[in-house]
């Protein structure tokens, strides 16, 4: 620290803040951090609140999370309305009480909802709904976010949209986004135009979600003439700026050469990069591609499919269930395969309660799977769908999960043979 800052920090805490300040806007917050620590802790709000975005962003001092947090809450609870919409915004990310990976914390990453965290919104209202009220665009568009998006009891999307023209009209990027997403929900085909300019001016702010959703608005002429090559390069901006669904959709286009040319390597690596920050559907694409190459690397595609099962994706596990049961790219485990196939099937793939049916029949899965099998096959079938009806047929045929019921095999196998080849041949034969 200068000689003339050492004196300053002995001096009024207004006076040590304003240095730290012109420090700060000269590009020096190592030499910054230190007066806005001094002025902090005389409890000057503005100075509370520039620590906790020194800490969130590690400007001048080691970033970190929780001292963020415990500054922003100082600030918040002594009235600042940028504290209380930051801190907010915290909350709605689930990042309030979680350590960053030392990469620091880009403040407008608080508004990208590409994450698996779990949304601390009860704690988020009250510092929303203050902030809004004191005149915060960011706080009005985090408040309506919480009513939009938030648990049912706290939903009221008349007074979201209210906030969101209010965020919107001061200029606020996240305002504009909200509004434009808001407008979309309510499905007027006059208002097109008004969404696409509204997520255009966030997309200009540099929101991430905003230039992938202008992307796909650009893609499909929504609002504006169709131009997939302008849409290719908008989703790859997003995606360079870290958002997972636009390096899932840019990789898939690159794959696909739909767009603006055909990459299979970069669309790959798109996608692996999209994977690994936790989009689920491109590890699944990922490990269909390693299944599908020449020659098949079923290793790789386990990993893949893994990835994706355990994030709860249904063709995953269904998928992945077939490795271990044939043996490919893993041990041949049958008891392995019975559980990622019973964990489809229970999210409701119908392909996998097929297969787990039949798995059980012969002999695998654990006791009570029976009756869950003649379970789903009903509920199913009894809301018209005729595959899930033959099999129900089926299972009162073959007293699977049921009890053994030849008039009530005969029952769901006719009404499946309304439109199932092989229930009209197995009809026949009853």
């Amino acid at each position: 620290m200068a000689i003339l800052d050492r004196l300053t920090a002995y001096g009024p805490p207004a006076l040590v803040l304003r240095r730290a300040i012109q420090l700060s806007d000269s590009g020096k917050p190592l030499e910054a951090f230190p007066l806005l620590a001094i002025a902090a802790r005389a409890g000057i709000v503005e100075a509370e609140y520039r620590v906790a975005r020194c800490y969130l962003e590690g400007l001048g001092v080691p970033p970190s999370r929780s001292e963020g947090a415990r500054w922003l809450r100082r600030a918040a609870d002594h009235g600042s309305p940028d504290a209380q919409s930051l801190l907010a915004a915290l909350y709605v990310a689930g990042l309030a009480a979680q350590e960053p990976d030392g990469n620091g914390l880009e403040s407008q990453s608080l508004f990208e909802r590409d994450s698996s965290r779990e949304p601390e919104f009860a704690a988020a209202f009250g510092l929303a709904k203050k902030a809004a009220e004191a005149g915060s665009a960011t706080g009005q568009a985090i408040l309506a976010y919480i009513l939009s998006r938030g648990p049912e009891a706290m939903r009221d999307l008349d007074a979201a949209h209210g906030w969101y023209e209010k965020s919107a009209a001061a200029g606020c990027p996240e305002g504009c986004l909200g509004l434009a997403l808001s407008l979309a929900r309510r499905g007027q085909p006059a208002q097109t135009a008004k969404v696409a300019a509204e997520v255009r001016r966030a997309a200009d702010a540099g929101l991430p979600t905003a230039i992938y959703l202008l992307g796909v608005l650009t893609e499909h002429g929504r609002g504006m003439p169709a131009d997939r090559p302008a849409a290719a390069r908008l989703y790859q901006l997003a995606a360079e700026k870290g958002l997972p669904s636009a390096q899932f959709r840019l990789g898939s286009a690159l794959i696909e050469g739909g767009l603006a040319g055909q990459d299979i390597a970069a669309g790959e690596a798109w996608m692996r990069r999209a994977a690994l920050a936790g989009n689920i559907e491109a590890a699944y694409r990922l490990g269909d591609r390693h299944v599908k190459s020449s020659p098949p690397d079923y290793a790789d595609a386990a990993t893949w499919y893994r990835r994706a099962a355990n994030a709860g994706h249904q063709a995953a596990a269904r998928a992945l269930a077939s490795l271990y049961l044939s043996g490919n790219g893993v041990a041949r485990d049958v008891e392995e395969g019975a559980r990622w196939l019973r964990t489809s099937a229970n999210a409701g793939n119908q392909q996998a309660q097929v297969d787990f049916a039949n798995l059980v029949i012969e002999g695998a899965g654990e006791p009570g799977d029976r009756a869950s099998i003649a379970g789903w096959f009903e509920a199913t079938a009894s809301s018209g769908d005729l595959i899930a009806a033959f099999n129900l047929g089926l299972c009162f045929a073959e007293g699977v999960g049921v009890r053994k019921d030849e008039e009530q095999a005969a029952r769901w196998v006719r009404r499946a043979a309304e439109g199932v080849a092989d229930a009209q041949y197995a009809y026949a034969r009853m």
